[in-house]
């Protein structure tokens, strides 16, 4: 500013030293006064060619060199350029702060959407396109309402009410393939909102799976409690002989036993569930397992043809004398129950094979053949289910508890293994159980 000022002072000494030169050749002319009036005039015209310079700089290009090198006007122009060199670096943070957040929203297993005050596509992240069936670029700036025809979802934009969750199909749901989505709207700023998805199919599954969990534990307990409860209301009533009371307490000692067995398969499975994976250092006799197999399996055959003449023909044929790694309880539980259920679902007369062999690739393989009814192919897929029966009438008949199958994918996925199942109506179905490699000893 001080530059400025003792420029102007330079003009109107210089204007004043002409104007006495020129009042010395031609008096009484003002020639002063005149000198002085044009110096001013001509430092002004200069200073508002700089302003003009400058306002021309900031409206055209404020990114190139406006030529102001000195004086207020150059100040001006280095402050100012200053100023934009540091809201451009500001405004970059923020964009790179912005495309940062952005990109955490893309990455969200969530659905993220942001509508305006007319519930249009501000922005959605690709989870949010996939629940809803939309695309990320055609349906931007787009009615959310028009896009998505389901009637829960239109009321429940129309009623303004978020506070709730909203249950919904997804649009790649399929009766064979149900999608579930949980959608909430959180309104923000000035009228947006914030539409807020996730996928809840296995969250509905897990608690179908609960409810029927439930209500088959509930049934299988009830019906021998039952059974149980009437033979001792039978016994404390009536003057009964004593082959009566003999039969009736084997009705009750067979009745006891099926609970305790369905209390230990629950508890099995619990303890599967709850536990540690068995660890690398444990091992499994394949041979002491195929003894104690071909015992048990003898045993229960008895059992389930003592009225019978003839008993089960079994073969058991193990080329394998190493070692399994894993728990040995575990897999002779696994192994038991495949041969339990080939017992139980074979006629007295019928054919079980169990074989173990070593495959070319290093894998155990441990399959257990039989010659029953076999199981239809819409049934192989829910086997492994709990409490899932082909034939309900025909498993109670059995004594089975509808969990050996569970048990048994259970422990194979503890240990590695995969079940395989194949089966033929009218021939007989076939049980595997493979190991890895690794787990082979």
């Amino acid at each position: 500013m001080l530059n400025r000022f003792i420029l102007l002072a330079s003009y109107l000494f210089l204007g004043g030293l002409l104007g006495i030169w020129i009042n010395n050749f031609w008096p009484n002319t003002h020639a002063l006064t005149l000198m002085l009036v044009l110096a001013a005039l001509i430092w002004l015209l200069l200073d508002s060619l700089k302003i003009a310079q400058l306002l021309r700089w900031l409206r055209l290009d404020s990114s190139a060199d406006g030529g102001l090198a000195s004086g207020l006007w150059g100040e001006v122009e280095t402050r100012v350029r200053r100023m934009l060199r540091e809201r451009e670096r500001k405004s970059q943070e923020y964009k790179v702060r912005l495309q940062d957040f952005l990109s955490a929203l893309q990455a969200s297993p969530n659905g993220v959407m942001l509508l305006d005050g007319d519930s249009h596509i501000e922005w959605c992240n690709q989870t949010s396109a996939s629940h809803f069936g939309l695309d990320v670029q055609r349906d931007l700036e787009q009615a959310i309402g028009n896009l998505v025809r389901d009637p829960g979802f239109t009321a429940y934009l129309a009623h303004g009410d978020y506070q709730k969750e909203l249950t919904m199909p997804g649009r790649e749901s399929t009766p064979s393939r149900p999608v579930t989505l949980s959608v909430q709207l959180h309104p923000y700023g000035r009228g947006r909102k914030l539409l807020l998805s996730r996928d809840v199919t296995a969250l509905e599954q897990a608690e179908v799976m609960r409810r029927d969990f439930v209500a088959n534990v509930s049934h299988e307990i009830r019906t021998p409690l039952t059974v149980l409860a009437g033979f001792v209301e039978t016994l404390q009533t009536l003057d009964l002989q004593e082959f009566e009371r003999q039969h009736y307490l084997g009705l009750m000692a067979q009745q006891a036993d099926r609970m305790q067995t369905l209390v230990s398969d629950l508890l099995t499975l619990s303890k599967l569930e709850g536990s540690a994976l068995p660890g690398l250092e444990l091992r499994a006799s394949v041979s002491k397992l195929m003894r104690q197999l071909e015992a048990d399996a003898m045993s229960l055959s008895e059992v389930i043809g003592a009225n019978h003449e003839e008993n089960h023909h079994f073969e058991f044929d193990c080329s394998f004398a190493g070692e399994l790694v894993g728990t040995f309880s575990e897999i002779l539980s696994a192994m038991s129950n495949l041969i339990s259920n080939a017992v139980r679902y074979t006629p007295v007369d019928g054919e079980i094979k169990v074989r173990v062999h070593q495959l070319t690739d290093g894998r155990l393989e441990f399959s257990v053949a039989d010659t029953g009814p076999g199981i239809a192919a819409e049934h192989l897929g829910r086997l492994t289910e709990r409490f899932y029966r082909v034939d309900r009438s025909r498993s109670r008949e059995t004594g089975g508890t509808g969990l050996g199958l569970a048990i048994v994918k259970h422990v194979a996925q503890r240990h590695g293994a995969t079940l395989s199942i194949n089966s033929t109506v009218g021939q007989g179905s076939v049980f595997s159980l493979i190991f890895p490699a690794s787990r082979v000893a």
